[in-house]
């Protein structure tokens, strides 16, 4: 485990099959975060805040849904509104974005990660789970290029593997996790 760079920001992208990873990640979390955690999933756009009150049952952590120019803390999670992508103005500030769909989604993986990967470079950890389609992948890319770590869940362990499974043939992963282990890891953060 690579814990020796300064890590100040953890982004989850998810699609089909991902929000009980999810969850159980949140049951599994320390009951208060260093690190600020972003979450990214593909719902449907008149999903309205439900995602975060289902979130927020199993955790102390605050789950807060993004607004526009939402100001970051380090003991939150943050959940990415529905028919928005989310791009990172700097260390502290988040923004929504509602341009073109990206693989067909909005919010897009992609455009967070790459955003993300922008802003905190090698400060950070992308975390690509369960998914139907390739969102995702090129921001993990992003990532790695600069120098962030990338996580993958392991595509046997995956609802929908195809996401997973498309990132691990192509890129130079740090982590290949399971469900079961993911809050572990962060933890150790």
């Amino acid at each position: 485990m690579e814990s020796q760079k300064n890590i100040e920001l953890i982004v989850i992208g998810g699609s089909a099959g991902s929000l009980q990873v999810i969850i159980e990640m949140i049951k599994n979390l320390n009951d208060v975060l260093k690190i600020p955690i972003v979450v990214v999933v593909h719902r449907k756009a008149q999903s309205g805040d439900i995602l975060r009150t289902l979130l927020q049952q199993f955790t102390k952590i605050p789950v807060i849904e993004v607004e526009d120019k939402t100001e970051m803390d380090n003991n939150a999670i943050y959940i990415v509104p529905a028919d928005y992508h989310l791009l990172f103005e700097n260390k502290k500030n988040m923004s929504l974005d509602s341009s073109e769909k990206m693989n067909y989604s909005r919010p897009s993986i992609d455009v967070t990660f790459r955003s993300a990967a922008e802003i905190y470079g090698e400060n950070m950890v992308g975390i690509l789970l369960s998914g139907a389609n390739a969102d995702g992948v090129e921001g993990l890319s992003y990532i790695k290029k600069n120098n962030g770590q990338v996580w993958i869940q392991d595509p046997e362990t995956a609802e929908v593997e195809y996401m997973p499974k498309h990132a691990v043939e192509e890129i130079d992963y740090d982590q290949i996790i399971k469900p079961d282990n993911l809050a572990d890891y962060i933890n150790q953060l």
